[in-house]
């Protein structure tokens, strides 16, 4: 009897070459040219992201910080990335495809790109001398910041590859800006997982101008790189509702807000509070730069705002722009609860019908949470909230279609009944 093959299932032969595994290439990539090391995948992402697990082979001459070439598993050229295998990232990917690439001219050419786009098609230098140059992914290059403060410059790393181009970032920069003095900037966690050790780098701050807003910024010290232009918008936004009202500016930092609404919408008072003593007194040579009245407070907005609530202290206009609540999945629980009861205690000292504008700066807390966090709070401080508009960040904050973490400011304005 002759046994008939099953039409839909495959030959022992084929079912063979199924199972067997595919040979795992060794060596260096057969069309490898350039005079950089290489790497090669044992799986890919859709990302700019690429992590150790992910990694195949790679070339001994590869070292911690290097601009590598990378190929998959077939030897295919995948893109040319920043290399370190101490960090959980193992890879960023600056380009899709390797080609004849040249470092200096591909740092000259996205940074240019990133400046053309700030000054000709957003025409910040009409409005400002300050401005986010380089939003990493966003503008192609993870693991770096750039903030241009007038004649300062800092470069904010957030990977050793990045810090390891810094002179090819300078030089780029120069380019484009020839009067630029330059800052370094990474905080303490980023040096200790990306394993590098920056030497602070003091130097003279400056005044800049936003709007017609006098700020005074030292980029050697201060949170980030020493300013937050990224709420230039909303600063301004702010401002058609602070007319003739008594303002709250909570975690003002050097006073962004209050200055706005004290010099541009004609408060009738603001109060600023900051924890922060060196960002206070900042705050106070600010309001003085731009000959306002500011009652700067230093001191933790959560114990304020309670005993603001129990004097029947009420503003028409409270701001809550707070440091990250949520910095990873660790703290969430904690931050959660923090946003909820940061925006109760904002909206027991809010008269009826005065504005709320709630801030997060959480980059892993998504839209859908954090609204959810105002009505908890709503309910909680039993008020009814009208929810009128959101915001994010200004528009030289772009954020990279493959990396929505990049949206991390939100921001939504609330009437408060």
């Amino acid at each position: 009897m002759i046994r008939e093959k099953n039409a839909t299932a495959p030959d022992d032969d084929e079912s063979d070459a199924v199972a067997r595994p595919r040979p795992v290439l060794k060596g260096r990539p057969k069309t490898h040219e350039l005079p950089i090391p290489w790497v090669r995948l044992r799986s890919a992402a859709s990302g700019h992201q690429l992590y150790k697990r992910m990694l195949g082979s790679v070339d001994p001459r590869a070292r911690p910080g290097d601009l590598v070439a990378v190929y998959d598993r077939a030897d295919a050229p995948y893109g040319v990335a920043l290399y370190n295998p101490r960090s959980l990232i193992a890879l960023r990917l600056l380009t899709r495809g390797i080609g004849a690439f040249d470092a200096d001219a591909f740092f000259m050419d996205r940074i240019g790109t990133a400046a053309q786009f700030r000054r000709q098609v957003l025409g910040l230098d009409a409005v400002s001398d300050a401005y986010r140059l380089v939003h990493d992914n966003g503008d192609g290059l993870p693991g770096l910041v750039i903030d241009r403060y007038g004649d300062c410059v800092a470069l904010e790393f957030y990977s050793l590859g990045m810090y390891k181009q810094a002179a090819r970032i300078e030089r780029a920069v120069k380019a484009l800006y020839p009067n630029a003095r330059f800052f370094h900037r990474a905080s303490p966690h980023t040096q200790s997982m990306e394993g590098f050790d920056l030497k602070p780098n003091m130097g003279t701050g400056t005044r800049v101008k936003e709007n017609g807003v006098t700020f005074l910024v030292d980029p050697s010290s201060g949170y980030k790189t020493g300013f937050f232009t990224d709420q230039r918008d909303n600063r301004m936004a702010i401002v058609p509702f602070a007319k003739g009202r008594k303002v709250l500016d909570v975690c003002s930092y050097t006073g962004g807000f209050g200055l706005y609404a004290k010099k541009l919408g004609g408060a009738e008072e603001v109060t600023a509070v900051e924890l922060d003593p060196e960002a206070a007194e900042l705050l106070k040579k600010n309001a003085n730069a731009n000959q306002v009245r500011i009652d700067a407070v230093c001191a933790d907005a959560f114990p304020y705002l309670r005993q603001a609530g129990q004097n029947q202290r009420r503003y028409g206009l409270v701001i809550l722009d707070p440091y990250k609540l949520i910095a990873n999945r660790e703290g969430y629980a904690l931050g959660r609860q923090k946003y909820i009861d940061l925006n109760r205690l904002g909206m027991t000292v809010l008269e009826p019908g005065g504005i709320l504008v709630t801030c997060s700066c959480s980059g892993m807390l998504g839209w859908d949470e954090f609204l959810q966090f105002v009505r908890t709070a709503a309910g909680s401080a039993g008020r009814r909230v009208q929810i009128f508009r959101k915001s994010g960040a200004g528009a030289d904050h772009p954020f990279a279609a493959d990396h929505p973490e990049g949206e991390y400011l939100k921001i939504l304005w609330c009437r408060v009944l």
